[in-house]
């Protein structure tokens, strides 16, 4: 494989000079569009007023907003000044993103109005109330004594913080010359972005990229896809995730092509953005797809442009892959599986692949990345057909999880060797089948949930004596989140109350579907408990109340 040895700015700031007049993002539903040359104006305008308002190289930015026209251009900024973009996941609470803003060490944050339920500026002020108080730049808060800028994405004042055009405005008149001796500081062998995941030791973990870890996996899977300067690719997966940054934008950044985005995922806003835009690639999780399918105004619109895509995040039933490549005409698309520890494609089906394998394999492994199923008692390799665990090795694994040597340690073996703590199986053609997880861990819609992390919070509700979190098999999303529960002796309590407590506090998706009040867990003869005969347990009390 050839490489990139380059860093995000270079390849931006390359690409502008190559093709300067096509579009690079487009927001179909606002007719917004940036040229690569307006995008890269804008990306050193940015970066040049965060070294204004006092950042320097290394800062940690945060980005808590919807796939918004300027989430890109933040990331670009930092990339260019030598930050690093710390992503954080639209769905999170106070609870949550205290703890990232402290575990990140966050000097800056750039925030939206909030999504959904959720009030962002308020989650804010609740957890620094001194915002209200000190001059912008400034900030001294005992929580966060790293925190001391934050950015509002939009013209609105708030107190405390600096508005978005106020930053473009600065760097507009400030000199070029510091941001041009910094970006030839940058290796591409630095952390340009750290995406926080979950794991089975309950808190999230701040995975630490690189710009060589993201633009090579980029390159690598848009070659399996025959990406060209012509490709335009609509891209309603969330930014803050991998799925969004790497297999999206920095697919389509290596390609030279276009990004047409949708700020959060609607059915109709995907069909109206392909048909006007004529896209040739969609991305997104099986039940995307679905819920694309099923719209009732499916049939009025033209989808014939498209022609390949990217489906992940959980298994794709065949009559789905069906109407995909019939009725979307996505004949090409294909599948990856992989991590955020692995920046994150690991395996990817081919173009031409047949439909048996995009529906019973992930395909077989990227370019310049190594994949094998190991024993996970011995680390010895399986042969074909005799599962075992996957594991990785090449350019793409991360420089590890930030501030957490030991837990990077058992990640990834000192000769090199990522262990994803997924089961799986080598077939003899090569291409690789996920059978299930070694690791404790709940896929919902291609979220990773964090049972432990669930667990953790729920033993503080007062009542609740002990709790065992568990994934509950699910046609929609793969698996619910459902929670059994032993109370104190003489308390009652019902469901609602239980989602109550989460509600505001953890992510929408991580509040259990499902709660069921036991009398004590499933163990075997040395005490472990049997989380598979609870989610068996489940199922079947799932069915008798149906």
């Amino acid at each position: 494989m050839h490489y990139i040895e380059k860093t995000l700015g270079q390849v931006l700031h390359e690409t502008a000079l190559k093709q300067p007049d096509q579009d690079f993002l487009i927001y179909a539903d606002r007719d917004l569009r940036f040229t690569y040359s307006e995008f890269d104006k804008r990306v050193d305008d940015l970066a040049k007023g965060f070294l204004a308002i006092g950042l320097k190289k290394g800062a940690h930015v945060g980005i808590w907003a919807t796939n918004v026209p300027d989430w890109n251009t933040i990331l670009f900024a930092c990339a260019r000044a030598g930050m690093i973009a710390i992503t954080v996941n639209t769905g999170y609470k106070t609870h949550e993103l205290e703890y990232l803003m402290k575990q990140s060490d966050m000097e800056c944050l750039c925030v939206i109005d909030g999504w959904r339920d959720s009030d962002y500026i308020q989650m804010v002020f609740d957890l620094v109330p001194e915002l209200r108080t000190s001059e912008r730049g400034y900030l001294a808060s005992p929580k966060f004594p790293k925190l001391k800028r934050l950015i509002y994405i939009g013209q609105q004042k708030h107190r405390g913080m600096y508005s978005f055009n106020e930053i473009l405005l600065l760097g507009q008149n400030t000199d070029d010359a510091e941001l041009r001796k910094i970006e030839k500081e940058i290796d591409p062998n630095d952390t340009v972005n750290m995406q926080y995941t979950s794991g089975t030791t309950g808190f999230p973990k701040g995975v630490m990229l690189t710009h060589r870890n993201i633009l090579n996996n980029g390159l690598g899977l848009g070659d399996n896809m025959r990406y060209t300067h012509e490709d335009i690719v609509c891209l309603p997966v969330p930014l803050f995730h991998c799925f969004g940054l790497v297999l999206g934008m920095m697919a389509i950044l290596t390609h030279g092509a276009t990004a047409a985005i949708i700020e959060w995922f609607d059915p109709l806003l995907v069909l109206a953005t392909v048909q006007k835009e004529k896209c040739t690639a969609c991305y997104g999780v099986p039940t995307m797809f679905i819920n694309v399918l099923n719209h009732p105004m499916f049939k009025m619109f033209n989808l014939s442009s498209l022609r390949t895509g990217i489906m992940a995040g959980s298994p794709c039933p065949i009559e789905t892959m069906r109407q995909v490549i019939n009725e979307m005409h996505m004949s090409e698309v294909t599948i990856v599986y992989g991590l955020t520890e692995s920046s994150p494609g690991m395996c990817q089906t081919r173009f031409d692949d047949p439909i048996d394998i995009k529906v019973e394999t992930v395909g077989r492994q990227l370019p310049g990345v190594e994949v094998t199923i190991r024993d996970p008692e011995t680390g010895e390799e399986c042969p074909d057909g005799v599962p075992g665990e996957f594991c990785c090795k090449g350019y793409n694994l991360m420089k590890g999880y930030y501030k957490m040597p030991e837990e990077t340690a058992k990640c990834i073996t000192a000769d090199g060797w990522l262990h994803s703590g997924d089961r799986g199986v080598k077939r003899p053609d090569g291409c690789f089948q996920v059978t299930g997880r070694i690791k404790d861990m709940i896929i919902r819609g291609g979220e990773n949930i964090s049972p432990k992390e669930i667990e953790d919070f729920l033993y503080n509700m007062p009542g609740i004596r002990d709790v065992q979190v568990v994934g509950i098999a699910s046609e929609k999303y793969g698996e619910e989140v459902g929670a059994f529960i032993i109370l104190k002796d003489g308390v009652n309590m019902n469901e609602e109350d239980v989602k109550d407590y989460c509600r505001g506090k953890i992510s929408r998706y991580k509040i259990p579907k499902y709660v069921f009040f036991v009398d004590g867990f499933p163990m075997n003869a040395a005490g472990k408990i049997q989380k598979y005969k609870m989610r068996e347990d489940g199922l079947r009390r799932i069915k008798e109340n149906e």
